[in-house]
């Protein structure tokens, strides 16, 4: 891994022929102070939307020290480089293997589940461990989100009610938790979810010891302008507030998006220009997964090493290298009328599942990963040209 001053510097220096990945520490650092500092409780960094190992070394140097993970490669990850983090496995189905090894291996504790056959299986694996930390997934709308996640996971409020009361019996503590979707552009989304589990609390009478109010939490794309941040916690905290609990529960988040977005970016190579059709060498079945599955639009800059790029912008979309025609990111994307074969975008965003969601489809696949010490395209944490800081964290 090469260190640049900047994505031009590095395209210059290297001419890249495969698409190249851009890491942003700075932006991690910006991102993990920001979350500690504001958010009322423990942050628990989503493993996966982004592994990468200079990522999560970056959080835990900046202080992000408890991980939500969804297997056991991901708390085998963890543990290798920090074996004094706090691991939670909030996945809510799991291999028995996974529970065992997890457990016994790693001290894991935590464990998610919403169904009355998973809460089966971890007492069994485990042997009715009586240090367990157990995680009730209640439904919660998705509503408000880009991403639904509310049809795979979560029990309902008439089978949270039964689960509440044996999880409550089994654990050593016992918590709730509920996911709004991701990338969710509305805090009233907590309140509704928060809300709801209140009506779970009295008709079971059960207590949590901790609420974990998941993800969700919004970064800013060129076409999505989520509300300041501190306006999801007031929710949060409000929305507690109004149950009028006896005892206040521990609150934990797991943010993905909203702590490694900005610190990462795909450089990629226009290969062909066809009108408002732009062919590179990287899409769908690499690191632009969400430009063409939920149709997210990135930020984007040209970079072009022999024009100067013309002052008109004009929406492009893209095809990616595949020759799958689902390899299609329609965007728009706005660059200068001038680009053309052979000159260079910097994607924006793409810190958050970016490197995640690569596969080796047709044989197209990049590994080349670079240190950039410059500014994100857009930024929720920088003050800059794209987007006002002040009226976010207002």
């Amino acid at each position: 891994m090469a260190k640049f001053q900047c994505v031009d510097e590095l395209v210059k220096a290297l001419h890249p022929i495969d698409p190249v990945y851009c890491l942003r520490k700075k932006s991690l650092k910006l991102a993990a102070n920001w979350f500690k500092n504001n958010f009322p409780g423990d942050v628990l960094y989503a493993i996966k939307c982004n592994p990468a190992d200079l990522v999560i070394k970056s959080l835990i140097k900046y202080g992000i020290s408890h991980f939500d993970a969804a297997s056991i490669d991901e708390i085998k990850l963890i543990k290798k480089i920090s074996p004094s983090s706090t691991i939670y496995f909030m996945h809510p189905v799991k291999k028995e293997s996974s529970i065992r090894e997890a457990y016994f291996s790693y001290g894991v504790k935590a464990y998610s589940y919403d169904s009355k056959e998973e809460l089966e299986k971890i007492l069994k694996v485990t042997k009715n461990a009586n240090d367990l930390e157990l995680f009730l997934r209640i439904q919660a709308s998705n509503e408000h989100a880009e991403i639904d996640l509310s049809k795979k996971f979560g029990a309902n409020n008439n089978e949270a009610i039964t689960l509440a009361r044996v999880g409550r019996l089994k654990s050593k503590l016992f918590a709730f938790s509920f996911h709004v979707g991701s990338q969710c552009m509305h805090p009233i989304a907590y309140t509704k979810a928060i809300r709801n589990m209140g009506n779970i609390i009295k008709k079971s009478n059960i207590f949590p010891d901790i609420i974990n109010v998941g993800g969700g939490f919004p970064t800013t794309y060129p076409d999505l302008y989520p509300q300041p941040i501190k306006n999801y916690f007031k929710e949060i905290k409000n929305a507690i507030k109004k149950l009028n609990l006896k005892k206040e529960p521990k609150l934990i988040c797991e943010p993905g998006r909203a702590l490694v977005a900005e610190s990462g970016s795909t450089i990629v190579k226009i290969e062909l220009k066809k009108k408002q059709n732009l062919y590179i060498n990287d899409g769908t079945y690499g690191s632009l997964f969400d430009a063409g599955t939920p149709k997210f639009i990135f930020p984007t800059k040209a970079i072009q090493i022999e024009n100067i790029p013309s002052k008109r912008l004009i929406p492009y979309s893209f095809y990616g290298p595949t020759c799958d025609g689902l390899d299609y990111m329609k965007g728009p994307f706005m660059l200068p009328s001038n680009i053309k074969t052979g000159d260079y975008i910097e994607i924006g965003q793409l810190g958050a599942y970016g490197m995640s969601f690569r596969t080796n489809f047709n044989g197209f696949y990049s590994n080349q990963i670079h240190e950039i010490n410059d500014k994100p395209i857009m930024s929720i944490y920088e003050a800059d040209d794209n987007y006002n800081i002040k009226t976010l964290f207002a």
